[in-house]
């Protein structure tokens, strides 16, 4: 089982930033990846410099028996067909997706020049994947730390947990 948090907080020439997102998890429909859970969309102010555009975020779960090699292109090539430029590490993005868990294992790999690190390492900071990933997998046990969702939200700041929205939109 993996799990993949998508977010965008720019305007494409597609639409906006819930378009986006909704044609990211199309797209990844397309590539072998199956979705099997889809959270709400959570609507947080933009990390970290919160004068950028708000954030709109939504965790999936999915499956797919692509290797990590494969799934990465494929989230790479989606990021891109959606505009996603990497010119600065957190600017404004159509799209970013990312990797919050590969059948609960713990990793550091490269591919193309990008570093990933799964479970991201500030994935337990993170309310707009905390939440999301709360609503689909309310009993996920972080795989390196070994808390559970319900931990991990507790230990988020009081601003943290007052700052996220959660969106009824399809």
């Amino acid at each position: 089982m993996f799990f993949l948090g998508l977010g965008s907080n720019l305007s494409s020439s597609f639409g906006d930033r819930f378009e986006n997102l909704n044609l990211a998890v199309s797209y990844l429909e397309t590539y072998y990846i199956k979705i099997n859970k889809r959270s709400n969309f959570y609507e947080t102010p933009s990390y970290p410099d919160i004068k950028n555009p708000k954030f709109i975020n939504l965790v999936v779960e999915v499956s797919t028996n692509l290797s990590l090699e494969d799934l990465v292109s494929v989230l790479i090539f989606v990021e891109e067909k959606l505009e996603r430029k990497r010119i600065k590490k957190n600017e404004p993005r159509t799209c970013d997706i990312d990797i919050i868990d590969y059948n609960g294992k713990v990793m550091d790999f490269t591919y193309k020049n990008l570093i990933f690190k799964v479970p991201h390492e500030k994935l337990i900071y993170r309310n707009f994947v905390l939440f999301p990933l709360q609503e689909i997998a309310p009993k996920w046990i972080h795989p390196e730390t070994k808390d559970s969702i319900d931990v991990l939200i507790n230990k988020l700041s009081n601003e943290d947990k007052k700052s996220i929205l959660k969106i009824k939109k399809s």
